[in-house]
């Protein structure tokens, strides 16, 4: 049974993924045909991050109270039909809105899918097979630029949202099939809609408020909301997210905060080299997403060994080598320039998907395993959370600081020394991000 669920789930890992890896691809020739601006742009790629690290938490919670299946299976059905709606959008403000409700769907999948898979499987057992999930994930980020640039040239970049829909519905009849109903084992704890809101409403906010100049101002007012959500949990008995894990459980802490600057510093990385390969270096996506494929390749080659070294050798020595071989190939990239060559692009890419292999299931590896099997459904919500709110920040900082360095205008029309400045920027951000995550990451402590 536990291979079936292994199976079923890594289906699911994939999916998303494929869908941003090679969506980042298509972008340019997208913002070209439904005339976006940069702004736009960039919205239409971190939408659907926005909406997966708003719900996450509180889905997480649901999935612990009413069984993980059936908010897994309903996640995969509403991914699938929002990835359909999105290949006929006609605008860009209509993709924005769709790619937001997609990422509900993806909230739903995050926040079950690696709750499901640890349940299954023993302590000894569980940094193989977190790694042979995360190699899943790594196969869609690989796949995803090839097939995005693939279709884009070929069939037009509608067709990596039908295919999405198509592997979708495959993934729901194999999840339904595979994975048994746990409804019985859910909690009759009162669910906490007042937290799960303001919590909604600080992370909203806050992305909001840091991605934008114009929206700064918002900024305080997302950490007031913080604060309120924070005394709001402290007083409930059964709150949304249980702030003891993080209060008592130092490793859970670090290994969140870990994680949540390491996807802040690496996620934006696809989307910057996409624009590098093709505004400044001229490239059609076909082109650029098999040079794209070196990083998302190499990263799962070497997770499920990562996996594997994990459960004999202590996480935090495997995940902070990782992070600090991110934090140096951040700081090769911030060195490209128009005149830069192809080969030595593949190469950076190649060392940061060493660093991510040897970072991501060995950290992953360390946060479920600090936690009580009663937990795993939130600790999964948490570290999916962490994950897709990295994501989301990584490419906040990067409209940050497209909005300083280009502003909002016609991406055709951009100049080039203005994207190369800005990519530099940005590179140099994530790269100090990436020694500060190493220190926590080593700090956390052991497992064992």
């Amino acid at each position: 049974m536990g291979r079936e669920v292994l199976i079923a789930v890594s289906i699911t890992s994939f999916l998303a993924p494929f869908t941003l890896s090679s969506l980042n691809v298509a972008l340019p020739y997208l913002a070209i045909e439904l005339s976006a601006t940069t702004t736009e742009m960039n919205w239409i790629a971190t939408g659907f991050l926005i909406s997966s690290a708003i719900f996450l938490i509180p889905f997480g919670r649901m999935a612990d109270m009413y069984g993980k299946r059936r908010l897994f299976l309903l996640g995969i059905a509403v991914f699938s039909l929002f990835s359909f709606l999105s290949s006929i959008a006609l605008t860009s403000s209509q993709l924005v809105f769709l790619r937001i409700l997609q990422g509900t769907g993806g909230a739903m999948i995050f926040s079950t899918g690696m709750a499901i898979l640890v349940s299954s499987y023993s302590l000894s057992e569980r940094g193989k097979i977190l790694g042979i999930n995360t190699a899943s994930v790594y196969l869609g980020l690989s796949l995803g630029p090839v097939a995005g640039g693939i279709l884009t040239v070929n069939l037009g970049w509608r067709s990596i949202f039908v295919l999405t829909a198509l592997l979708g519905i495959a993934a729901f009849l194999v999840a339904t099939k595979k994975i048994a109903d746990d409804a019985h084992e859910g909690s009759k704890e009162d669910f906490d809609f007042v937290g799960s809101f303001l919590y909604s409403i600080s992370i909203l906010v806050f992305i909001a408020g840091s991605s934008e100049r114009e929206y700064f101002a918002l900024l305080p007012m997302s950490v007031l909301s913080l604060a309120i959500f924070l005394l709001w949990e402290k007083r409930q008995t059964h709150p949304v997210l249980d702030l003891k894990l993080f209060e008592s459980n130092r490793i859970f802490a670090l290994s969140n905060l870990t994680a949540l600057i390491n996807y802040s510093a690496t996620f934006a990385l696809v989307y910057l080299i996409s624009i590098y390969l093709q505004i400044i270096l001229g490239l059609d996506p076909q082109k650029s997403g098999f040079i794209l494929l070196s990083q998302p390749a190499v990263m799962a080659a070497f997770s499920p060994f990562a996996g594997w070294i994990s459960d004999r050798i202590e996480p935090r020595f495997v995940a902070t080598a990782g992070m600090i071989l991110n934090a140096v190939g951040l700081g090769l990239l911030s060195t490209l320039s128009a005149g830069s060559q192809i080969l030595n692009v593949v190469f950076y890419l190649t060392l940061m998907g060493l660093g991510f292999a040897l970072f991501s299931s060995p950290n992953t590896n360390a946060v479920m395993s600090s936690v009580e099997e009663r937990y795993y459904g939130i600790a999964s919500a948490t570290v999916s959370t962490m994950r897709v709110l990295g994501q989301t920040l990584s490419m906040a900082v990067v409209m940050l600081v497209f909005s300083v360095f280009v502003g909002s205008v016609q991406v055709e029309i951009v100049a080039p020394s203005e994207l190369i400045e800005a990519m530099k920027v940005s590179f140099q951000i994530f790269s100090i991000l990436c020694w500060m995550g190493a220190l926590f990451s080593f700090m956390r402590g052991d497992i064992r």
